[in-house]
């Protein structure tokens, strides 16, 4: 009986000292994973919410909210968004250590949803992941869709198409002389106007299968900054599809895939029927952006293949993001322009003195314009058409400004709103002062992080060159053959001075003013 005992002990023991013992090597992992958690200089970080981490305190403007936030926490701050970590970035000193110093391990993009979705699985500039391709893109993208010689060459294009608006706001004037003027409106179709002739060879001012280019660029772009709960809480994705994210966004892709395939087709059959637009690229200048990219398919002059898709993709990338972008910049520079009777007036004392009697403004007269630069940059600085720039991502473990130490695969957010607002960068950051840019060489070319509203680093903008030859010109000729004031009695101060939610930061509300002839 004794034996029995003792054989039935020592079976039970056997499992139940492996579980003990199991256990035993958990928590101990656990500690150790623990110290050397510890033992890492993370960023400060607010408090976090089970499941949503901190995304509760996002709120409906972003970079406004995260401005706040690291005016308690300081310039790099580490959020939780359902279980992804984002480093956030608010100062001038953080950004030029992520976007130059250390500018190749931050030099990727997180993958997302709608980015896949709508950006044919991220295959154009602005969001595609680092790696080769990208580099491929980038190349093509500077050598010869935004180099200096490509953007001169559009000139003509910008000048035609800023005739027109001028001619549009005089008809205004005479047929309604006190109505006010959609400035918002006429920017937008103005600039899309332009990218169109550009990039796609013609203007597209009808509709797009049923639905107006323009309701499709604007869902386009809202789509782009939407929050997608699925990216940061994975056991969560299938809200999209009950809310319908999902089925919007795929409608808004293939609309734009029919429409863009039927610009590429238009121009294929156009050289097959005999008319070669693409011609001698290298001398000829003025073809636009789907020639160019059929030429280099042809000749296969980047030494990688460029197939549809990629075409596509940076098509899409390249205007759709070219009209938001700079209608934004134009809206915010004519509503500071209009708040502030002082800058007006000299930027129109400027620009009347070079043109004197000139029916119309011509880029050549810009060069001459120093206040007219300044009111862009000022404009840029307090309003980036991007208030958080796209987020990058490591690539690898670093130690970011000698202290805090970040992970592989973390993203980064660079909040470019809060940085042109800092005080330790700026003198009276919140106030509208052009005249700050008149004796100083700060400049919004990458190079100057207290100013970065097209980003920096490998992962800058390549169409900001493009970007500002249309919002000066458009700007020098508003302003030179008319004086304008607000409609309706309303001052600078009642002006509803917020941006809208999304990806862009402009206006919540349209641009109204009252134009009067200039005598």
């Amino acid at each position: 009986m004794s034996n029995l005992l003792q054989s039935l002990d020592l079976h039970m023991l056997h499992p139940f000292f492996f579980t003990i013992l199991a256990l035993f090597f958990i928590l101990l992992f656990k500690w150790f994973t623990h110290v050397s958690i510890a033992k890492k200089n993370l960023p400060p970080s607010p408090l976090k919410l089970p499941i949503l981490g901190n995304l509760h305190q996002l709120g409906l403007l972003p970079h406004r909210s995260l401005q706040s936030l690291a005016q308690t926490y300081g310039p790099l701050m580490l959020l939780h968004f359902g279980r992804v970590r984002f480093l956030v970035i608010s100062s001038a000193d953080a950004a030029c250590e992520v976007m130059k110093t250390q500018d190749i391990i931050f030099v990727n993009r997180p993958r997302t949803r709608m980015t896949d979705k709508l950006l044919y699985d991220s295959k154009d500039v602005t969001f595609s992941p680092y790696g080769e391709y990208w580099r491929q893109v980038k190349s093509l993208s500077v050598l010869y869709l935004f180099s200096t010689k490509r953007v001169k060459s559009f000139c003509a294009v910008r000048e035609e198409e800023t005739a027109i608006m001028m001619e549009e706001i005089k008809k205004f004037v005479s047929s309604s002389p006190s109505s006010s003027i959609n400035l918002s409106e006429l920017f937008w179709t103005t600039t899309n106007n332009v990218v169109c002739r550009v990039a796609l060879g013609r203007k597209y001012s009808g509709e797009v299968d049923g639905m107006k280019f323009k309701e499709l660029l604007g869902e386009f772009t809202e789509l782009l900054g939407i929050f997608v709960v699925g990216d940061y809480i994975p056991w969560l994705a299938w809200l999209s599809s009950v809310n319908g994210l999902d089925a919007r966004a795929e409608r808004v892709a293939k609309q734009f895939d029919q429409f863009l395939e039927g610009v590429v087709e238009e121009h294929i059959r156009g050289k097959e029927g005999g008319n070669d637009v693409h011609g001698d690229l290298q001398n000829e200048g003025h073809n636009d952006f789907v020639d160019v990219l059929l030429w280099i398919r042809r000749t296969e002059m980047m030494g990688f293949p460029i197939d549809r898709v990629t075409i596509k993709a940076l098509l899409l990338d390249m205007f759709a993001a070219g009209t938001d972008t700079t209608y934004t910049v134009l809206d915010w520079a004519m509503t500071e322009l209009l708040r502030h009777p002082h800058a007006m007036k000299k930027l129109q004392d400027e620009v009347r003195c070079v043109a004197i009697d000139k029916t119309k403004l011509t880029e050549e007269d810009l060069v001459q314009m120093h206040y007219l630069k300044a009111v862009v940059k000022e404009t840029l600085r307090i309003h980036p058409p991007l208030p958080l720039l796209v987020p990058r991502e490591s690539i690898q473990d670093v130690k970011l400004m000698g202290y805090y130490d970040i992970a592989a695969g973390t993203p980064v957010i660079v909040n470019a709103w809060a940085i042109g607002r800092d005080p330790k960068s700026w003198d009276q950051p919140e106030e509208f002062i052009p005249e700050r840019f008149m004796s100083s060489s700060i400049d919004f070319k990458g190079q100057d992080f207290q100013l970065i509203p097209f980003g920096a680093g490998r992962r800058g903008c390549p169409g900001t060159v493009f970007a500002t030859a249309i919002i000066e010109l458009v700007l020098a000729n508003i302003v030179y053959q008319f004086d304008w004031a607000f409609a309706g009695g309303v001052t600078g101060q009642d002006l509803d001075m917020y941006e809208s939610a999304g990806l862009s930061g402009h206006r919540r509300v349209p641009l109204l003013a009252v134009a009067f002839p200039y005598e």
